[in-house]
């Protein structure tokens, strides 16, 4: 099976059911539609951000939409179809577009490598610290930390519409599920609500799905 088809199998697993995935190659440079821009770019990242809008049509299509363009807000987080969300994520071989109709979804890919010790303050709580230390792979335990943050983020980001850090959200694992609960008041979120999301390994990568 080929690591799209391993990535997918396993986004597919962690999401509830209604979602329509897609992928695509973050190397490899798609076409774009017109409102698609992305100004002063370095050649690989106009190719991750092509592959992205290419995998997010696919998506939509999968979904029985029509594959329209994908403009960003100022923000530059992507302007999904009224009634859509969606979420897009890629690590440096792999893409993958998540979309359904409703609430907030976020996935996040990275490679299955430990994180720095020297970023873990900055990503990690004091509890999360000794939760990965009490782990078989402390440095892999820490990235999942990460990815699962990410992930939260992503889903709840198109109904606060605001930027926060890492400490905001505290990620407790269970197994292959985690719950993100906010460490404050975040409108419409308030301190102790929880986004729950799963998680899992494939092809050297750590997948990590959430889903209000």
């Amino acid at each position: 099976m080929s690591e799209n088809a391993e990535l997918l199998s396993l986004a597919q697993r962690l999401l509830l059911g209604g979602v329509a995935l897609a992928c695509a190659d973050p190397r490899q440079h798609y076409p774009l539609l017109p409102g698609e821009t992305l100004p002063q770019a370095t050649p690989a990242r106009r190719a991750e951000f092509s592959a992205g809008r290419h995998a997010a049509r696919q998506a939509l299509q999968h979904l029985g939409l029509p594959g329209r363009a994908i403009p960003a807000h100022a923000d530059r987080s992507p302007l999904w179809p009224l009634g859509i969300s969606g979420t897009i994520t890629h690590s440096r071989s792999a893409c993958l577009a998540a979309v359904r109709h409703g609430a907030g979804i976020g996935l996040d890919l990275e490679e299955a490598e430990g994180l720095e010790r020297d970023l873990w303050p900055s990503i990690l709580s004091e509890s999360e610290q000794l939760w990965a230390y009490d782990q078989p792979d402390p440095g892999l335990a820490a990235k999942l930390i990460f990815c699962a943050k990410e992930a939260a983020y992503k889903a709840q980001y198109s109904h606060s519409g605001q930027l926060f850090g890492f400490e905001s959200l505290k990620i407790t694992v269970t197994g292959e599920a985690f719950t993100a609960s906010f460490n404050e008041n975040i409108a419409p979120f308030r301190k102790g609500d929880a986004i729950k999301g799963r998680w899992g390994l494939a092809s050297g990568h750590i997948l990590t799905a959430a889903a209000l």
